[in-house]
């Protein structure tokens, strides 16, 4: 049986790399792609790791951070990240997503310059391993590009191998005209190295400089820091703008099948690891490009649902669920072992790329218009013939729901708790940025001392002062960070809310956003239901179809709704969770 097994994956891994190295000795190449992922063989399954949907369950939740988004000028910020975890968020999150936790020279984290070190300025390995202990620890594989700055790129410059061929080349005179851009930045960056002139290849910026995938060995050398990183504690492989690591001028440089089959070599590989690993993929595109890196089955365990930010604030700020229920109608469950992750914050800002063809023009012109009035900003990006267009909305969430686009009104926290709960509702996992969690406001002195929009969501909490916060009852940090822990207690305790509990999507009163949810036993239903609106909206029983007979309870308020009941009222961006089982 190891003979078959081993057969198996040597089988699919040679195919593999016949696509993305056709002139590559793929025996040669297979030998050392094993040693690189599984120095010791014990790392290694006998037999791959089947397609399941017991990698996570209803008590899942993720809270996303920086490893200094809490800091007192004393402490290492890992320990007081551990700290806050340990008091705050232990059986309310499973998971914590630090954001690039090494050094670096910009884009906070995302220019690395040493994959194999923790910036001494937050803590070191023992700090990450001690985290990785409570919970599933999610790390920033940041494949596409790195530092300007770092001694591979330094090496580069110098001609040193094997970093003399680790970076991807081009000629101006190449047509690069379909090439799709994230920022508005040249593309190309003319350098001067030991061999001469030099044009590298810069997707984000010209301190993040790509790397070239087409020499195998810098695939080998990744595998080698995945390796070192699942050793150190990671369990969770975020794959940082993985969409653009294979480039081919004359093409769109985006999606194409060698990054597909990059990404199903490391699933190949996770399969087989001792260690449960599971690969989520960061491609910040339009829903269906998104959507391809489920693969077959076979590439990433979990996606970003990247189209839920935008849809979710235009609902609470226009006050319909027109567009985001019209989606959400269209989108299919997550295949065996794969799952959405669900979110509304992240660091970066709300991305209006995968709003494309969702929200008409005029929707996300007022919703961008609503965002400014509320202090925040937007960032652009090129496109092919020279114009710009908005890449994403720069602003607090907590700040971006002050307003609808009638204006402000008292129901800023009911509209930004209906914002939440739709995320823990919905099909997948839940994720949360520190700083919605905490309703940290925009940071528009971050933004002129850094000279960067992003930096408007890049809070760094004085630890005291938010101790002193949350010991507040009426302070906004305190409110949110109970109620949104509250509503996460129940959630965890629903088998109708495992990431892939059956979903249906309600047709109602288009005010109202509604799903059915079914655990996979089917012995419960929710019907998870959110008014994104500033009016209250009546809703008979029988709309919703709920049997007679049976006893449904509002997991959310306690309160039982009778089946042949009054209609059932919902106030002003109120959600109710209307279960079978208490």
């Amino acid at each position: 049986m190891l003979a078959k097994t081993t057969n198996l994956f040597n089988a699919r891994l040679s195919e593999l790399l016949g696509q993305i190295y056709p002139d590559v000795d793929k025996d040669i190449l297979s030998g050392q792609i094993i040693d690189a992922f599984w120095p010791e063989e014990h790392h290694r399954r006998r037999r791959a790791r089947s397609p399941s949907n017991n990698l996570w369950s209803e008590r899942d939740a993720v809270l996303i951070t920086y490893g200094n988004s809490i800091i007192d000028g004393s402490h290492k910020p890992l320990d007081l990240l551990e700290h806050f975890l340990t008091e705050h968020m232990s059986g309310i999150i499973s998971g914590v997503h630090i954001l690039p936790f090494f050094p670096f020279s910009s884009d906070d984290g995302f220019a690395v310059t040493d994959y194999r070190a923790v910036n001494p300025s937050l803590g070191d390995w023992s700090d990450i391993r001690r985290i990785a202990s409570r919970f599933h620890l999610m790390s920033d594989l940041v494949l596409n590009h790195v530092s300007s700055q770092s001694h591979w790129f330094n090496d580069y410059r110098l001609g040193k191998p094997p970093y003399d061929r680790f970076f991807y080349e081009a000629q101006p005179k190449q047509d690069l005209s379909d090439v799709v851009r994230p920022r508005t930045t040249p593309l190309l960056q003319k350098i001067e190295t030991k061999q001469g002139e030099k044009h590298v290849w810069c997707t984000f910026s010209h301190d993040q400089i790509d790397l070239d995938f087409t020499n195998p060995e810098v695939l080998l050398e990744m595998l080698r820091i995945i390796r070192m990183h699942i050793d150190q504690g990671v369990r969770i492989l975020r794959l940082d703008a993985v969409a653009f690591i294979w480039k081919e001028p004359g093409t769109t440089c985006i999606h194409l099948p060698q990054t597909h089959a990059i990404v199903q070599l490391l699933r190949l590989l996770c399969d087989y690891a001792v260690e449960t690993v599971v690969l989520l993929t960061e491609t910040n595109v339009p829903s269906l490009e998104n959507l391809s890196y489920f693969g077959n089955r076979n590439e990433a365990h979990a996606v970003y649902n990247f189209p839920l930010p935008p849809l979710i604030v235009h609902a609470v700020q226009s006050g319909t669920a027109r567009y985001l229920h019209k989606w959400q109608s269209t989108m299919p469950p997550a295949q065996m072992g794969c799952a959405y992750l669900n979110f509304t914050a992240s660091h970066d800002g709300i991305g209006m790329r995968p709003a494309e063809g969702l929200l008409p023009p005029e929707e996300k012109a007022q919703m961008i218009d609503t965002v400014r009035a509320a202090g925040g900003l937007v960032s652009m990006r090129a496109l092919k013939d020279g114009k710009e267009e908005p890449y994403e909305l720069n602003c607090s969430l907590f700040d971006a729901l002050r307003r609808t686009f009638k204006g402000e009104d008292a129901h800023h926290f009911d509209r930004f708790f209906c914002s939440q709960t739709i995320v823990m509702s919905l099909e997948g996992i839940p994720a949360f940025y520190i700083h919605a969690l905490l309703a940290t406001p925009s940071d528009h002195d971050a933004v002129e001392r850094r000279g960067m929009n992003r930096a408007i969501n890049r809070h760094r909490w004085d630890y005291p002062a938010l101790q002193e916060k949350l010991a507040d009852p009426e302070s906004d940090q305190s409110r949110v960070i109970k109620e949104l822990s509250r509503r996460l207690r129940i959630r965890g305790k629903q088998p109708g809310f495992h990431p892939n509990a059956t979903q249906f999507t309600l047709r109602l009163d288009e005010r109202l956003f509604g799903i059915w949810r079914q655990s996979l036993d089917r012995n419960q239903s929710i019907f998870a239901i959110h008014n994104v609106s500033d009016e209250t909206v009546p809703v008979s029983a029988s709309a919703i179809n709920l049997i007679e007979g049976d006893t449904w309870i509002d997991l959310l308020n306690g309160e039982e709704i009778v089946a042949a009941g009054p209609e059932i009222a919902f106030a002003p961006y109120q959600c109710r969770w209307i279960s079978n089982r208490a």
